[in-house]
């Protein structure tokens, strides 16, 4: 158990994390969330919406999201999947003019070290308070 996880997980609404994908199940500590222990280098904490566009550009800047790795237990996400995506690479996406849709409630309060939450918001499928 990290010492962190007694620590209880804000999203960057200021409320309580939710669940972003338990099928297929996503998060560094892949429990379904989007949580920050402190331990991932990735800091993968931005839950999104895959489309078939976001696919591609994460491939063609080398991070094929696409393929199977069943060594890895890795299905491969499809178009309308929900994924903790790297904050880095959401903001790398956004400043493409490609970034993937945002579930606010699902995504860490620690993604705004990379990203604005007006961009985030203005992504986002959730209500935006």
């Amino acid at each position: 158990m990290f010492p962190a996880m007694a620590q209880s997980q804000i999203n960057v609404l200021g409320e309580e994390l939710q669940s972003c994908s338990l099928d297929p199940l996503t998060g560094y500590y892949r429990t379904g969330c989007c949580e920050n222990h402190g331990d991932d280098p990735g800091l993968h904490v931005v839950c999104v919406i895959c489309t078939d566009a976001f696919l591609e550009f994460s491939a063609a800047v080398g991070n094929d999201l696409s393929t199977p790795m069943p060594q890895y237990g890795f299905p491969g996400l499809q178009p309308g999947d929900q994924w903790c995506l790297c904050a880095s690479r959401w903001q790398e996406a956004f400043d493409a003019g490609n970034p993937p849709q945002v579930r606010l409630a699902s995504t860490h309060v620690s993604a705004l070290e990379y990203c604005n939450l007006a961009d985030l918001k203005a992504h986002a499928i959730d209500a935006v308070p």
